[in-house]
């Protein structure tokens, strides 16, 4: 049978939604709490002077006296609640403009990740078109290196959330391809140099970065030089944090070009937006730096990314 209270007994959340008859009042004096607060010492002296003044001539004193004492235990007493409010709410917009700029770089990494270099690939499939006809076998093992190099990149680019960061062998992954199907372009003009440990390959690494100076490398260092030159790769784990070197003997170093480089390339995404993603993911613990070589070096670039040195979980790689 229908009663009265079967509306309610039928929709028990329904009085609980309604805002309470208080809320506005609470409201209003939350506003005059915070209000009291923003005000200085000196100018509520000055208002409370005016308000007496007002309260002698309309005869209630006492009820601007009480008022004002009111007032006071009001603005003492709120101000660090008001204050800590205002943290935490500057707090929360700090949190979400990271979290923005956070997706935003990590979106520019994506797009250009997902796109695989025209000027590379178009230059690999001439070489293979070419070495078929006067190096069969050369072109099997540098189509070889070009279908192990996008088997190693197509994956990530179908991840829709793919992490920041992953394990160092899969950027090994990615390399090692690229760097053979150089070796075969370059030829003898090409010296190639590994120095990497395998207990690191299970080390974090953020992914894409390594790759990204190792094209800067060949770019703007090894390729415009007529005689070649050679690459070093190289980690290592200094003072808790692994570094990873890429060294060229390459034209050198140019700082004009510090933040221009690679910037609208394929899979790089230039070296603000590693420094910029470093920042996001590290904080402080990490950095980039990259400089000329000195004389005594001999002519090129170095550059280095230090992380933290974690390990991965077993079962992820």
């Amino acid at each position: 049978m229908y009663t009265p209270n079967s509306q309610n007994q039928a929709h028990p959340q329904a009085s609980l939604a309604q805002p309470s008859k208080w809320q506005p009042f609470k409201d209003a004096f939350h506003d005059y709490a915070k209000w009291l607060v923003s005000i200085s010492w000196k100018l509520f002296a000055a208002i409370s002077f005016v308000a007496m003044m007002a309260g002698a001539m309309l005869l209630i004193p006492q009820v601007t006296v009480l008022l004002i004492l009111t007032s006071i235990v009001i603005k003492a007493s709120y101000k660090q609640q008001i204050q800590a409010e205002e943290k935490a709410t500057a707090a929360t917009y700090l949190a979400e403009a990271e979290q923005l700029k956070r997706q935003l770089v990590e979106a520019r990494m994506a797009t250009m990740q997902a796109q695989v270099e025209p000027h590379f690939l178009f230059n690999t499939l001439a070489s293979i078109d070419h070495l078929i006809e006067t190096d069969p076998p050369r072109a099997s093992l540098m189509q070889k290196s070009l279908i192990a190099l996008l088997r190693a990149t197509l994956p990530a680019m179908r991840e829709s959330s793919s992490s920041p960061v992953r394990y160092f062998g899969q950027e090994l992954a990615v390399i090692r391809p690229y760097l053979d199907i150089q070796k075969m372009r370059m030829e003898d003009r090409l010296q190639i140099l590994w120095d990497v440990p395998d207990g690191l390959k299970t080390a974090e690494m953020p992914n894409m970065m390594v790759l990204s100076l190792v094209e800067n490398a060949f770019k703007h260092g090894l390729e415009p030089k007529a005689e070649g030159g050679s690459l070093v790769l190289r980690a290592e784990v200094v003072h808790g944090k692994l570094v990873m070197t890429v060294k060229d003997s390459g034209v050198g170093y140019y700082p004009a070009e510090a933040n221009v480089v690679t910037e609208a390339s394929g899979s790089g995404f230039g070296l603000k937006n590693i420094r910029e993603r470093l920042a996001l993911i590290y904080g402080d613990q990490a950095s980039l730096s990259i400089r000329a070589l000195e004389p005594f070096e001999g002519s090129g670039t170095l550059a280095q990314i230090t992380v933290p040195y974690k390990v991965v979980p077993v079962e992820a790689p």
